[in-house]
């Protein structure tokens, strides 16, 4: 039997559309027994990612004022 563990992206995404997994499911069925596992987040990375992008969490740190380190703090300096 082979297991496919699938993680969505979204509402309607994994690491393919979701019609091409169903597609690849199918086909593997032909060959032998395939069990789906999907795999739900509380948090999933899209709502996630929205939520930075328009909570304002951030937004502080568009304030000069946050420039508070320069190069000459660098102990370090990688190129």
């Amino acid at each position: 039997m082979v297991k496919v563990h699938a993680q969505q992206v979204g509402p309607e995404k994994a690491l393919v559309d979701r019609e091409e997994l169903q597609h690849l499911i199918d086909v593997a069925r032909k060959v032998e027994e395939v069990e789906l596992i999907e795999l739900q987040d509380d948090l999933p990375t899209e709502g996630l990612m929205r939520l930075v992008q328009e909570g304002g969490s951030f937004e502080f740190l568009e304030d000069s004022r946050e420039d508070i380190y320069t190069l000459s703090d660098l102990k370090v300096r990688y190129r």
